[in-house]
């Protein structure tokens, strides 16, 4: 149930850490995404209406600068002057030193007929009077023809310009080289798919297409002139292939021509595109950054949840713990109260038995049976057992509630040793080498003497039957340290090579009631009485141990001046 409760919280973690962020990351990417490309859009269609307007003003200036041509020949020559031997090759000679465009040159009369002609075609004496460009040319002064055919059947166009001489109309006309004009129009370059074409009022081509599309033919898969307006407008057809392409076309103010220039839609949105493909990337690599983020705290948020709540439940553990031991020292009181009343009485009733044996010996001298015998041994095992029993109760007393302590500095340096000496026959009877090394001043501490005592007794004695149980009466060792001067704590370290403790009881050592001696050799309070009075001074009670190897027990205790620091 713990681990699918923890799997629980893990996948609502983890996805709020992946939509939280990923919501409005994904919204400001769209959001982004959508005005830079809207800004794009604008862009290369500006750059295209741009080109288109710029080259129309171009071809806008060659027609005016021919026309002009043209009206200044009008303008200098008679129609009669014109007719002369050599005259018109030499206005023919003088235009194309002007402009390479002019293809031939000729004059008509006000009839229409082919007076005068210097070209490469036979056009002398030619009728034009019921064509359409002469009609226009009569009526208006000037006219630029769409491509036609005409006489030479091939397709080209025409500037003319009419004159006057002697109250009569005539017309100077002049054939523009149409790949002359068709390279001016195609001037214009725009990336690999860019190209520029001229349209007559009815869609035919008035130059030709680098893709497709020859002099006069009406593409499909350009504009239809109906559509444009007297601005400059931009479109999004299909070739013939299906690729769309963007047309960006004007109307020409010269003439009822409409230039348009195209490119291929990828190459006008090519950037675009390197922004989508850009910002996917982005997109990509900014979802994989928050899935492995949020992972990655994730689980650091769940194993922190899984240690707080192991850390509970120690906690609980040593609140249950400290209120049994709580509740053993409410006890205790009871307990030797109710233990001691009895002991009283049996000490009393050992004395009275004692008075009347000795009564007995007394009044009958000599007289030794095996039951006065005895009878003496029960009562010597009646005082043993009785005074065990008030070490036992005093002891539980001493852990469940002590007494008022008589607080004095205290020198371990002499005090030690002293203590040490309480121990030093039992420990030479059985073969053990006590190693002392204690500074011979600096030690001083503020304390009960008669707890510390009770302390360093109880820890001499565990160590000293630990190494008995071990050793036996050889080999055995207790090293008993002292060192001062580390940031105001005193540290007496206490090792011995005996049986030492297994990691598994090392965790139960100040348990009340606890310990491995044999029954009869230890209450399991000695311990629980050392930590809780070496805690109440402000200081620690530290036990390291490996089996079979030894034990060293670590006594930490405040400098007599810094117990308040402690604390």
């Amino acid at each position: 149930m713990e681990d699918i409760s923890y799997r629980s919280i893990r996948r609502t973690i983890l996805s709020c850490m992946i939509l939280v962020p990923f919501v409005p990351f994904i919204a400001s990417l769209a959001i982004g995404y959508y005005f830079f490309t809207t800004a794009l859009k604008t862009q290369a269609i500006s750059n295209l209406e741009r080109i288109v307007n710029d080259h129309r003003r171009i071809i806008d200036a060659f027609l005016m600068e021919r026309k002009a041509d043209l009206e200044f020949v009008v303008h200098t020559y008679s129609f009669e002057a014109l007719q002369e031997s050599g005259r018109i090759e030499k206005v023919f000679a003088d235009l194309k030193k002007k402009s390479d465009a002019f293809e031939d040159l000729g004059i008509f009369n006000s009839s229409g007929l082919h007076a005068a002609y210097h070209g490469p075609f036979a056009l002398i004496g030619k009728a034009y009077g019921e064509t359409d460009w002469f009609k226009e040319v009569m009526k208006n002064g000037f006219y630029i023809s769409d491509i036609f055919l005409g006489f030479r059947n091939i397709p080209h166009f025409i500037i003319g310009v009419a004159g006057e001489s002697e109250g009569k109309k005539w017309i100077l006309r002049a054939t523009i080289d149409s790949h002359i004009f068709t390279g001016l129009v195609e001037a214009v370059r725009i990336g690999k798919t860019g190209e520029a074409y001229i349209l007559d009022s009815e869609g035919a081509l008035q130059t030709t297409r680098r893709s497709t599309g020859k002099l006069m033919d009406r593409p499909p898969d350009t504009i239809k002139p109906a559509m444009l307006t007297d601005r400059i407008q931009t479109f999004s057809v299909k070739d013939r292939m299906g690729d769309k392409k963007i047309l960006s076309a004007t109307r020409l103010k010269q003439k009822e021509w409409i230039l348009v220039v195209e490119q291929g839609d990828s190459e006008v949105f090519e950037k675009l595109r390197s922004a989508a493909v850009l910002i996917g990337f982005i997109s990509l690599a900014g979802g994989i950054a928050i899935l492995v983020i949020a992972l990655f705290l994730t689980d650091r948020i769940v194993r922190r949840m899984k240690r707080m709540d192991s850390e509970k439940e120690q906690l609980n553990t040593q609140l249950i713990r400290a209120g049994r031991l709580a509740e053993v020292g409410e006890m205790a009181a009871g307990f030797a109260h109710e233990i001691n009343n009895p002991l009283q009485i049996i000490r009393s009733e050992h004395a009275l038995i004692e008075m009347v044996l000795e009564d007995i010996k007394q009044k009958t001298p000599g007289i030794r049976t095996d039951s006065l015998a005895e009878l003496e041994d029960s009562v010597a095992q009646i005082q043993l057992q009785t005074i065990r029993c008030a070490e036992i109760t005093k002891a539980i007393l001493k852990f469940g509630r002590q007494s008022e302590p008589s607080i004095e500095e205290v020198d371990l340096s002499g005090y030690i040793p002293e203590i040490t000496r309480m121990v030093e026959r039992r420990a030479s009877i059985n073969g053990i080498r006590i190693k002392k090394e204690i500074p011979t001043h600096g030690c001083l501490v503020r304390g009960d003497p008669s707890h510390l005592q009770q302390v360093f007794l109880n820890l001499f004695n565990n160590a000293i039957d630990a190494i008995l149980e071990r050793h036996g009466p050889k080999g055995g060792e207790l090293s008993i340290e002292a060192e001062t001067g580390r940031d105001g704590w005193i540290e007496v370290s206490i090792k011995d090579n005996g049986c030492g403790i297994s990691e598994q009881n090392l965790k139960k050592v100040f348990t009340p009631f606890f310990t491995t001696k044999p029954v009869g050799k230890g209450t399991g309070l000695g311990l629980s009485v050392c930590y809780g009075i070496v805690t109440n001074m402000g200081g620690a009670l530290e036990i390291k141990s490996q089996a079979a190897v030894g034990t060293t027990v670590i006594v930490r205790l405040p400098v007599s001046g810094m117990e308040s620091r402690a604390a």
